[in-house]
Parts: C-alpha cells; structure tokens; sequence
C-alpha cells in the first residue's frame, strides 16, 4: 500500500523532509572541508609573512596579510553559513512534527529567511537552488528565492582597511612591524638571496593558493 501511495501521491512529507535533511548535511561537510583547506593555506601564509616582515619586505609581508584577513572572514562567513544550514534542518525537524497535526508542511518564513541567505554562496548555491524548488512546490516556501536580497552579516568579503592590515602584521609578528623595513648596512649575502628568492614563490604560491579558496 505504501508504495502505491508514493506513485499515485509522491514522496511523504516525512520522506520529503528526510531527504532535505540529507542534502544539508551533505552541504555542511562540503564546508567543513573548505573550512579546513582554509585553515591550512592560512597557517602556511601567516610564517611566510613573518618571514617577510623580520626581512624587511614589509610592502610584500602586508599584501600576504590582506589574503590572510579575507580568509579569516571567508571561514567566519562558512561557519555562519553552516550553522545556519543546521537551522534549516532544525526548522525542518518541527516543520513535520507540526504536520501530524494540521496535516500537511506548512509555509515558513524562517526557512526562506536562511535559504535566501545561502543561495548566494557560491560553493553551496546549486543544492540550494534545487531544494529552493521542491519546498516550493511543497509548499514550505511562497516562491523562488531571489538571490538579489542579501542579510548584512552575508556581505561580500572586501578588501580589509590598512589599519586592520596593520594590526594583523602587528600580531602575526609579534609587534615587531615597527623594526620592520630598517635600512641595512651590508650587501645580502648569496645565501640570504636564495632565500629571500624562496620566500618570495612561497608567497606567491600561497596567495594564490588563498585567492583560489576564497574565489570558489
């Protein structure tokens, strides 16, 4: 009788609910997992910009420091964003509760509220969108999410003001930024060449290596 009732009717409101709520676990080990990627680039970025402030290069170390300020607000705004991943969830869960009693899902503002909100990240857009037209037609949400509206702690990342990028060198160099870019009196040696030359791809190398994460 159950499987007449899902081809004659379709999915359960249960069914429906369990398999939305899959769908956002899914999403949020996609972001644990950038999270974690985020964390490693970050943790390579912030020696080489020590490297480069006790060197002197404090115009170098402070474009490594702005990529480091926008990962810190790139993982802040994934953590968000997961959490309220687990609200969808959460709302979901009272959402079928609820529906043994009246019968059927009901809308929810709330749930429109946080799924506006994360069809605008880019790495969890697509499922989004998707599960945005099934609770739709189920009749969860009044219509299609418009990706135009933005809450303000959803902001896109900007560029960080040199006052802020200031007191990240300060910190990632143990307030030695102000000794910093002191004039030298001999020749670099071959050696310190070499390795100003290494430092110099490590940077490269992790700037793009953040850019990248905080593009996708």
């Amino acid at each position: 009788m159950q499987s007449i009732n899902r081809f004659l009717y379709g999915p359960t409101a249960e069914e429906k609910v369990r398999a939305w709520q899959g769908k956002l676990r899914a999403e949020q080990r996609v972001l644990d997992r950038e999270m974690r990627q985020l964390d490693a680039a970050t943790v390579k970025a912030r020696q080489t910009v020590k490297q480069l402030a006790n060197k002197g290069d404090v115009k170098s170390a402070r474009i490594l420091a702005r990529e480091v300020v926008r990962s810190n607000k790139q993982k802040d705004r994934l953590s968000v964003s997961k959490a309220r991943l687990g609200s969808i969830s959460n709302s979901l869960t009272q959402q079928l509760a609820m529906s043994k009693v009246t019968g059927s899902l009901q809308k929810s503002t709330e749930i429109m509220k946080l799924s506006n909100s994360l069809i605008r990240l880019p790495q969890i857009s697509h499922t989004m969108r998707e599960m945005s037209m099934e609770m739709t037609k189920a009749g969860i949400l009044e219509e299609m999410m418009d990706d135009t509206l933005a809450l303000d702690e959803d902001e896109e990342i900007e560029e960080e003001a040199d006052a802020e990028v200031d007191k990240v060198l300060f910190d990632l160099t143990n307030g030695k930024l102000g000794q910093a870019g002191a004039v030298r009196t001999e020749l670099p040696t071959a050696e310190e060449k070499l390795e100003d030359e290494e430092t110099e791809r490590a940077m490269e190398q992790y700037r793009r290596e953040l850019s990248g994460l905080l593009s996708g």
